[in-house]
């Protein structure tokens, strides 16, 4: 394998239309690299992907070992996932920070204890103890607000509604018309800790042992089928393009379900030190909050790639194209709570954020919209949602 191949070959399709210079004596800093080479191989020293041998050369006929291989494509990797994010689009380029929470910049306060969170693209819908609240997400203002007649345990934004869980119901909001009280769309067997949309239906993991898929209807009640074998207690549940995947805290297994609900494949973590929550979709695995750690599982064949450390106990994750943020919930009131911001390429660690004190505020939930982190606190003086 030559140098020289990784350029045009395996990256020129992801920076395409890129640097590309007026070669006279050099190529950038480069005096070894011939004139129809050093479009690729400036773009790649400019992005920072490669630096060459030496100060001024690239020796590109040189033989390439597979580690150099490995940073070449891993660096490569990194600079396609920020070009295809929202925040590219937006030319936000800077890190989250958690600055504004600390001036009072980008947070909104919110009138009661506040739990899961989901972003639509343009707003940010919360819910609270009886309430859903609409927040902008450009600008953090409170729009509106919906009522429901449960705490709500999950939500979920798919074909252009805002769907909740609360208690034994699911709930339905429609963006579009005024504010007022949440349709009551379905009844479901027991408390939903975990909602999914797979295209066509919605699905949600119900922690009295049993997955349910219910089907979209003119009318209401919507038809819903449940389904109990092979679950113990269902906690969370995400769709990968093709399955959904649901994770299992009686069993301390993430299941990877059929279209009817059956077990495909079962992914088993053991027992008894299992601490497994919700899961997420990244695109290629799921991110699965377990104990201290980030358990990530290839979608494609249910192989367990990588198990990223985590401060404490990981019990909600979040990803934002570029970035994945990991919630740490703590080991108890002895136990300090933070946040703990990870490179989704390749899931090293970017910053952790151990700032909430022994006894301080707790997060409730966390959710991204391409650009933002969005974080609900629980304080004792009012719950606020922040920008991160």
């Amino acid at each position: 394998m030559k140098r020289l191949w990784i350029a045009p070959v395996l990256l020129a399709a992801l920076f395409a239309g890129g640097a590309v210079r007026i070669v006279q004596d050099q190529c950038g800093p480069f005096t070894d690299v011939t004139p129809s080479f050093c479009p690729f191989v400036s773009e790649l020293y400019y992005l920072g992907i490669t630096a060459g041998t030496s100060p001024t050369t690239f020796s590109p006929d040189d033989p390439l070992t597979r580690g150099q291989a490995a940073v070449f494509i891993a660096k490569g990797l990194n600079q396609s996932l920020a070009r295809s994010s929202r925040r590219a689009a937006l030319g936000q380029w800077w890190a989250p920070s958690f600055f504004p929470w600390v001036v009072g910049l980008g947070v909104t306060p919110l009138p009661e204890g506040l739990g899961p969170l989901v972003c639509d693209g343009f707003d940010v819908w919360v819910g609270g103890n009886s309430h859903i609240f609409r927040v902008r997400a450009s600008d953090g203002k409170l729009l509106d607000t919906w009522t429901i007649a449960n705490p709500p345990s999950a939500i979920l934004a798919a074909m252009g509604r805002v769907f909740i869980a609360g208690g034994a119901s699911l709930y339905m909001i429609d963006p579009a018309s005024p504010s007022g009280g949440a349709t009551q769309i379905a009844a479901l067997p027991s408390f939903t800790a975990g909602l999914a949309f797979d295209g066509n239906r919605l699905w949600t993991a119900n922690q009295g042992g049993s997955v349910s898929i219910i089907d979209p209807s003119p009318t209401t009640p919507w038809p819903v089928t449940t389904v109990r074998s092979g679950f113990q207690a269902p906690f969370g549940i995400v769709f990968d393009g093709q399955h959904n995947w649901v994770s299992d805290t009686g069993s301390c297994t993430l299941l990877e379900l059929d279209s009817s609900a059956a077990v495909l494949r079962t992914v088993n973590f053991g027992m008894p030190d299992c601490a497994i929550y919700a899961p997420i979709f990244d695109g290629s695995n799921v991110l699965l909050p377990n104990g201290n750690a980030l358990q990530v599982v290839r979608a494609s064949d249910g192989s367990l790639v990588a198990t990223v450390p985590i401060t404490t106990n990981a019990a909600q994750v979040a990803f934002d194209g570029e970035r994945i943020l990991v919630q740490s919930s703590g080991g108890g009131q002895n136990t300090p709570r933070g946040l703990t911001l990870l490179r989704a390429a390749d899931f090293s660690t970017l910053r952790i954020e151990g700032f909430l004190p022994i006894g301080g505020p707790g997060i409730a939930g966390i959710a991204a919209d391409g650009v933002n982190f969005w974080v609900t606190f629980q304080t004792g003086n009012g719950d606020v949602l922040a920008r991160y």
